[in-house]
């Protein structure tokens, strides 16, 4: 369980637009072990799902890698040739989205769809992918995998296309899946169903998942280790219970403040004041600093490394810890 499955080490991203450089990704640290659920929250704009589309080096133009290393056990990805990296995503990496109507095809069927990503992958024959492909989409819950293998996208439920996409994605025997807010376009229910599918599914496949998330309620739900993003970088990482209960980074202090609590009925809630720094033009030192209401003025000069806090993995890149951990 503590074996590194996959690691991102510096990783920095680039988009180069008309209006300037936008620096997307700075400097985002962390690692994936096997058989975790390992979280990373953010809000809108703070390069997580980035950072899920490089790891698979899917980084959309004008957008490109210009520092880091990417290394799913042991290899290093940004070294393999696209034909390389074509068997190793929905092979060994698979990747869902918020959106399952904008990842299928409209006009094929689920079937189609579902078999032609086993047939790649596996190589095997039409009849073999067909039975897996049936095996797949009950051990995801759907009801009559047969009929469902006969529809088009349109006629299934956003829940039920979402099912698909986890199915598809796991039908290959991916040891690594990447969930980029896959409970967003659903409703509540649905997505509590969601979630605790890919928990079941990950106790039963041994699949890792780097859950790519803004809803913390759903990382204290479902990961064992969670990774707080702000600006493009960590700023917070460890246990899921030492983050979100023993938190220590003002930022992640600020977002767990946020949250409406029944206790506090008729209160206004707390807020973060000012906004998310412009990616085209970040702050220095800190990129959290101008929203700080404990920034010194070192905080404005010099990025902070990262502090250990407390016990075992937990640390925080504040300088408020640095004495601490001296």
């Amino acid at each position: 369980m503590n074996e590194s499955l996959l690691s991102i080490q510096d990783l920095h991203v680039r988009f180069r637009t008309y209006s300037g450089t936008v620096h997307a990704v700075n400097g985002m640290t962390f690692s994936v072990r096997a058989g975790e659920i390992f979280g990373l929250v953010g809000e809108s704009g703070c390069g997580k799902s980035v950072t899920g589309y490089a790891a698979l080096r899917m980084v959309p133009h004008p957008g490109e890698i210009v520092q880091g290393r990417i290394t799913f056990q042991g290899e290093d990805l940004a070294q393999k040739s696209e034909a390389e990296m074509r068997n190793i995503r929905g092979g060994r990496i698979a990747m869902i989205f918020q959106d399952p109507s904008a990842s299928l095809n409209p006009v094929f069927t689920i079937g189609n769809q579902v078999t032609r990503v086993i047939r790649q992958h596996l190589h095997v024959d039409k009849a073999k992918a067909h039975e897996v492909a049936l095996t797949m989409l009950e051990n995801v819950g759907l009801p009559d995998p047969k009929r469902v293998l006969r529809t088009y996208p349109h006629e299934l439920s956003g829940g039920m296309k979402q099912r698909v996409m986890i199915a598809m994605a796991l039908s290959t025997g991916s040891e690594l899946l990447i969930a980029d807010e896959p409970t967003t376009a659903l409703d509540v229910t649905i997505q509590a169903q969601i979630l605790a599918l890919l928990t079941e599914l990950r106790e039963k496949q041994n699949v890792a998942i780097l859950l790519i998330t803004h809803d913390l309620g759903v990382v204290a739900e479902t990961c064992e280790r969670v990774g707080i993003a702000y600006a493009g970088d960590i700023v917070e990482m460890g246990h899921a219970d030492d983050v979100l209960y023993r938190m220590k980074h003002p930022y992640t202090q600020g977002l767990l403040g946020a949250l409406p609590r029944p206790t506090q009925r008729g209160q206004a809630l707390q807020s973060i004041g000012g906004s998310v720094p412009d990616g085209l033009h970040l702050p220095a030192g800190c990129p959290f600093h101008p929203r700080c209401p404990q920034a010194m003025d070192i905080c404005m000069v010099e990025k902070p490394a990262f502090y250990p806090v407390g016990s075992g993995e937990h640390k925080v890149a504040c300088y408020l810890y640095e004495e601490e951990a001296a």
